[in-house]
């Protein structure tokens, strides 16, 4: 039997335990969603950052295309240059003839490496996407970059080279 005191007792305990499972359950919740949400964050930081470096992979390939294309436009007009001064004038010595072989042997030879050059940046482009430490591919994408400004300016070096012969050809056949 109850008495009238113990009664009263019982649901004044109940809504003192119902208020501390209340705080502790407002508490220990939110503590669990933290880590959760950190995982949330960092996952979208990464395909955040592997966004960022997909697309300067792929302007770092765009950049290259069109670098090759320029190199292969003026090759070509090297090349036009070339036969125009062949049609223009035959060369009579032997001499001459070898001049001209050569500057045709030194584009063909430029046109052979700067496919090759294109060929060897594009699977070096491709290795690097492959790499999984952020910082090793980001490393390497960068080397990439300044070995492809050092290969442009080594087939400027060699057009010019080119053009210098090819004016000098030019110049000793006006003064035959």
């Amino acid at each position: 039997m109850t008495t009238v005191g113990e009664s009263k007792k019982s649901p004044a305990v109940l809504n003192v335990a119902s208020l501390i499972i209340g705080v502790l359950a407002s508490i220990i919740i939110p503590v669990t969603r933290v880590p959760a949400a950190e995982d949330v964050v960092n996952e979208i930081q990464q395909d955040q950052t592997k966004a960022r470096q997909q697309q300067r992979i792929d302007d770092l390939r765009r950049q290259e295309q069109i670098q090759q294309l320029q190199r292969d436009q003026r090759s070509s007009e090297q090349q036009r240059r070339l036969d125009r001064i062949e049609r223009q004038t035959a060369p009579s010595t032997i001499w001459q003839k070898q001049d001209a072989s050569q500057i045709q042997q030194q584009l063909d030879q430029n046109r052979l490496d700067q496919q090759l050059n294109r060929l060897q940046t594009e699977m070096q482009i491709d290795r690097a996407q492959k790499e999984q430490n952020r910082l090793r591919q980001q490393q390497r994408v960068d080397q990439l970059q300044r070995q492809q400004q050092i290969d442009n300016l080594r087939d400027q070096l060699r057009r010019n080279q080119v053009q210098q012969d090819l004016d000098r050809l030019r110049q000793q056949q006006l003064n035959r």
